[in-house]
């Protein structure tokens, strides 16, 4: 589950939890959509956090040097 799919069980907790207003027998619609908005944000940090660390991993490899130039020199 990426970023979208976070977000959107953001939206539809939050649709559940204050913009319906119906009742199902056995089933608490508010905890419901409160429950998928608890998913949802939790999921988003995970996300970001997971993604801010493979940011920080991933280091740039120093330019390989071949009779005195570098692979990043440029002709002039």
């Amino acid at each position: 589950m990426g970023l979208g799919g976070c977000i959107i069980l953001i939206a539809v907790g939050a649709i559940l939890t204050f913009a319906t207003d119906f009742e199902l027998e056995g089933i608490n619609v508010t905890l419901v959509g409160a429950i998928l908005m608890l998913v949802g944000v939790i999921g988003t940090i995970a996300f970001t956090s997971i993604a801010r660390r493979r940011r920080l991993l991933m280091t740039q490899t120093p330019p390989v040097v071949e009779g005195g130039r570098t692979h990043d020199d440029r002709l002039i």
